[in-house]
């Protein structure tokens, strides 16, 4: 089973939405069991996959490579590191969670389950997929169902969000398409193989019989991250995230925020880095000015949100900010923390959700003035929500703060100054996330909806227990997540320093101010001049 086991991971929720087409409508129990037993079974083939992973192998593992339209040289290939087994950890753990999450749903049943499972294969999809086509499909396969689950199952505005977020992704999409197809047919017209193998592709410019031109590698490098910055979303792409988190149901939050935002980031790590090493130590400065933008901005709106919804909403973008920060520090440290930080905030954002989910339902509210003094209703739940707000501010010894300091650490070593800016995010993050649970759980009970308020029940407390527990375990033993991951880490690191050169902005007739941070690497990019004087070799005259 282990040679085939990514085969299986990615299409068992597929196989089961399938299956769901023969339910009748009225079985509504019997399909929402069935969803679940099939979740639960993805996530027991991941721990398959987790079990038999060998930590120390940098390389891609559990590898499916066979011909799908071979004379296209498109392939039907697939592959695990260390970077992406926990985000298929993450995605299998959150699916069962969301749909127990989704039991409360009375209308369309059979239909909203079906697009569950089918949103589950399209996120697998895009974390294993190792062609380039491949991973567009499920880059947009995953897309058709979050606007359902957006469209029907939403609030008021759904309609609206829906297409929002359909819109902010398809331009990328398109941009990502066009970049691929231009990489195909030059990787095809230097080396006389057209192929969107990535590690083919990767190979070949590694190896130098591919070059990109400067001009080349700079649109290319720009159309990929729009893709992935609007996914992720980095500030200013931001915009659609707000309205798609508070119109959609509660399980569409959960996946939305916990798996779907780290395609973006997933997507530079795997794919901007390595393919365009060199333009993307030349962006490094710009796009770490922007993820501190993003930093500080989701912190300070979310401090004015009445919502807590709208609330987490805005929290994402600014830990979203840190990702962004450790993936273009090109540091051991910054790099580990940012994966570290995905997963984090997957969890941690993902029980918040699941508890503005809970209170939403009891109360049919989610207006912070309404709630106050639910600690003397419901203990339970404001004991599990203090837990997810000190894990979000990145209180030590809860998994908040493995990240975060990671990512800090590897970007002072670069740069102090981005460090420093980048720390106020955490402060500001304590402030609104401790002013959040004071207001709810806190105080006297002054209104009389609150009154009769029922804690948590059986089903609430297991789709909680599991991430509190991966909370303090993140918090306490961190090394058991790092350590599996190390490898994959350091070679994509070599994999970018190889591919780097010392570009400058004058290479391309532009002129750019540093914003003050620096170059990635603490020194300034060298003229033309200066790199013919040194006896440095341009890339474009390989």
């Amino acid at each position: 089973m282990t040679s085939n086991i990514l085969t299986i991971i990615t299409f068992t929720p597929a196989a089961g939405a399938l299956l769901i087409l023969f339910y009748k409508r009225a079985h509504a129990r019997s399909i929402r069991l069935f969803g679940l037993i099939i979740a639960l079974l993805t996530f027991a083939f991941a721990l398959h996959l987790l079990a038999h992973f060998e930590s120390g192998n940098p390389d891609f593992q559990f590898g499916v490579n066979v011909p799908w339209i071979a004379s296209l040289g498109i392939g039907y290939s697939m592959g695990v590191d260390g970077i992406s087994l926990f985000l298929i950890l993450l995605t299998t753990l959150l699916s069962p969670l969301a749909i127990l999450a989704s039991w409360s749903i009375s209308d369309r049943v059979k239909e909203y389950f079906i697009f569950m499972m089918l949103l589950e294969t399209g996120m697998i999809g895009v974390f294993v997929s190792l062609d380039l086509f491949l991973f567009y499909v499920f880059w947009e396969v995953m897309l058709v169902p979050m606007y359902f689950l957006i469209g029907v199952w939403g609030g008021e505005r759904r309609i609206y969000a829906a297409m929002k977020f359909v819109l902010y992704t398809m331009i990328g999409s398109v941009l990502m398409l066009v970049a691929i197809l231009v990489l195909y047919f030059l990787h095809g017209k230097a080396t006389g193989t057209f192929s969107f193998s990535y590690p083919q592709i990767q190979s070949a410019l590694a190896s130098g019989r591919f070059a990109l031109a400067p001009w080349a590698e700079l649109w290319l490098f720009v159309a990929f991250f729009l893709a992935f910055a609007v996914k992720v979303p980095l500030f200013p792409f931001h915009t659609w995230l707000p309205d798609a988190h508070v119109e959609a149901p509660t399980a569409g939050s959960v996946l939305l925020a916990g798996v779907l935002l780290k395609m973006g980031t997933y997507g530079m790590v795997r794919f901007s880095l390595p393919l365009f090493g060199h333009i993307s130590h030349l962006f490094a400065p710009l796009i770490s000015l922007l993820a501190i933008v993003g930093i500080i901005y989701g912190a300070l709106v979310a401090m004015v949100q009445p919502d807590i919804k709208k609330l987490v909403a805005y929290s994402s973008i600014s830990h979203l900010g840190f990702v962004v920060l450790g993936i273009f520090s090109f540091t051991t440290q910054g790099m580990e923390g940012a994966i570290y930080q995905m997963l984090n905030h997957g969890i941690s954002t993902g029980a918040l959700f699941l508890l503005v989910g809970i209170i939403y339902e009891r109360r049919h509210t989610r207006l912070i003035e309404e709630f106050g003094g639910l600690a003397h209703r419901m203990p339970v739940y404001s004991a599990i929500l203090l837990i997810v707000t000190l894990s979000s501010i990145g209180l030590p010894g809860l998994n908040g703060f493995v990240g975060e300091f990671l990512v800090l650490l590897g970007t002072f070593g670069v740069n102090p100054a981005r460090a420093a800016f980048a720390a106020t995010g955490v402060i500001l993050s304590s402030v609104y996330m401790l002013w959040m649970y004071q207001r709810v759980a806190w105080g006297e009970i002054t209104n009389e909806s609150n009154k009769n308020l029922v804690d948590l029940v059986r089903r609430e407390r297991a789709m909680l227990l599991p991430l509190v527990i991966l909370m303090v375990w993140m918090g306490v033993y961190s090394s058991h997540f790092l350590r599996p991951m190390n490898a994959a880490v350091m070679r994509l690191l070599s994999q970018t320093e190889n591919r780097k050169v010392e570009y400058a902005w004058g290479d391309f007739g532009l002129r750019i101010s540093d914003f003050g941070f620096g170059t990635p690497l603490g020194s300034r990019a060298l003229s033309p001049r200066e790199r013919v004087a040194e006896g440095r070799v341009r890339a474009d005259s390989r």
